[in-house]
């Protein structure tokens, strides 16, 4: 068998080739949401809606969805949680774009272009150039008046952020490309013609993807995506490189550590994936909502237990926040404390913050490095320069709101925030390693 072959075979490709698919039909965190419920039902998780009352049991695998976007899955343990606690693993569905405003639609020097507006810490330039579409849901309204949603997601190449030519901005290698958020960043859509007078193009191409009419849509949530899709590379295919991979390869992760987990375990197993992190989780879906506390204690109420015991079910429970960290990049090495360089396929990270921007301790972390070692995985630690500021997490916010040990750890990955990010195609196995022992 020749190298190569002998690398399709090996368990860490094949969970990154199943990744990068994961990655490129989830352009927005409903699709992402959607496509975790589709793998959960394949796996005999039943769908429970918050409306509803809730019939659970020892053993049972259950998940539930707020605003399309987030989602909590869980496998009641074999124990009462006042017993045992809970094992969760948290990540977000949410990545950097460009969405459409409201009334997006408008003509300038001949060109049709879509208002957008920045969501989270989007690197700009990254996203000129490039072949993109549109993804995201849309509200339509039914005969009898009811409101249902539909996903919508135009795999074609439909705009382009272009840039300026460098015969009109000659200094832009030397002074850096600065880009204007509102205008330098609207993509083209169209050239202007006689149709398109009077008409509502964007309308009615949705309304002609989702075969509807334009008069029953109500409402879109619209963001921009790459076409392009996720690919290994490098010389020994060491490297994955596509969109989200902050933070859809956590979900992933935690998603197949849930699936293929242990069913034996006398603690009950929780996955919870929240949008709006990139934005600072202040939503009703958010890591700053009450959306988990919500879930945990209707869990809990099931087994008709009392607030005191729900408390101390919490204390002996444990929320690993996982989120991509920074890789050491070769060519702003100095950007990173000098004895804290991650390095790609060298392992997870442990990320550590004074200021608790990270809610990582000596306790959790010594926790997390057993579960790494009873796998034969190698950890790394980050820690940011101490003369830099440090990014934060749904970490410190869920040890905050819950009162729960926790720890921040991530795999790491270069080009953060980029539209096409870059990771190791070994790192994503060794994680699902360590979160499988850790649901055992």
């Amino acid at each position: 068998m020749s190298d190569q072959e002998d690398q399709k075979n090996n368990s860490y490709f094949k969970v990154a080739r199943d990744l990068l698919s994961f990655i490129d039909s989830c352009p927005t965190p409903f699709h992402a949401v959607d496509e975790s419920k589709k793998r959960l039902v394949s796996k005999g998780f039943k769908e429970l809606s918050e409306t509803e009352p809730w019939d659970i049991s020892l053993g049972g695998r259950y998940f539930t969805t707020r605003n399309s976007s987030s989602i909590i899955a869980f496998k009641i343990g074999k124990a009462a949680p006042q017993i045992s606690g809970f094992k969760i693993i948290g990540a977000h569905t949410d990545s950097p774009n460009l969405k459409l405003k409201p009334n997006s639609v408008y003509e300038k020097s001949g060109y049709l272009q879509l208002g957008v507006e920045v969501y989270g810490g989007v690197l700009l330039s990254t996203w000129t150039d490039r072949d993109l579409s549109l993804a995201g849901r849309v509200i339509l309204k039914e005969s009898n008046d009811n409101l249902v949603t539909r996903l919508v997601k135009i795999d074609r190449p439909l705009l382009r952020v272009p840039q300026l030519a460098i015969h009109l901005n000659r200094q832009v290698n030397e002074k850096g490309l600065l880009l204007n958020k509102q205008t330098h960043m609207p993509p083209v859509f169209a050239l202007i013609d006689e149709k398109l007078k009077g008409d509502c193009p964007l309308k009615k191409l949705i309304s002609l993807e989702l075969d509807v009419s334009c008069e029953d849509i109500i409402g879109m949530e619209l963001s921009l995506f790459d076409l392009q899709k996720g690919a290994f590379s490098g010389l020994n295919n060491e490297f994955i490189q596509t969109a989200r991979l902050d933070n859809l390869a956590s979900c992933h992760a935690a998603l197949m550590a849930l699936e293929e987990g242990s069913t034996d375990d006398e603690a009950t197993q929780v996955i919870v994936f929240y949008d709006n992190e990139e934005i600072g989780s202040e939503s009703r879906q958010g890591a700053g909502s009450p959306f988990l506390k919500d879930i945990l204690e209707r869990i809990q109420e099931k087994f008709e237990e009392t607030r005191e015991e729900y408390l101390r079910a919490i204390s002996k429970s444990f929320f690993i926040s996982a989120d991509m960290a920074h890789a050491i990049h070769p060519n702003y090495s100095d950007m990173h404390d000098p004895r804290h360089m991650p390095q790609i396929n060298k392992g997870p990270v442990v990320k550590i913050n004074a200021s608790q921007r990270y809610a990582t301790d000596a306790e959790t972390a010594a926790y997390f490095e057993l579960l790494a070692e009873k796998v034969d995985v190698s950890l790394q630690k980050f820690v940011t320069r101490s003369d830099l500021g440090c990014g934060s997490t749904i970490g410190p916010i869920t040890a905050s709101n819950l009162g729960i040990k926790t720890i921040d750890i991530g795999n790491p990955m270069l080009s953060m925030h980029s539209i096409r990010e870059m990771a190791g195609s070994k790192d994503h196995w060794d994680l699902i390693r360590v979160f499988l022992e850790y649901f055992k």
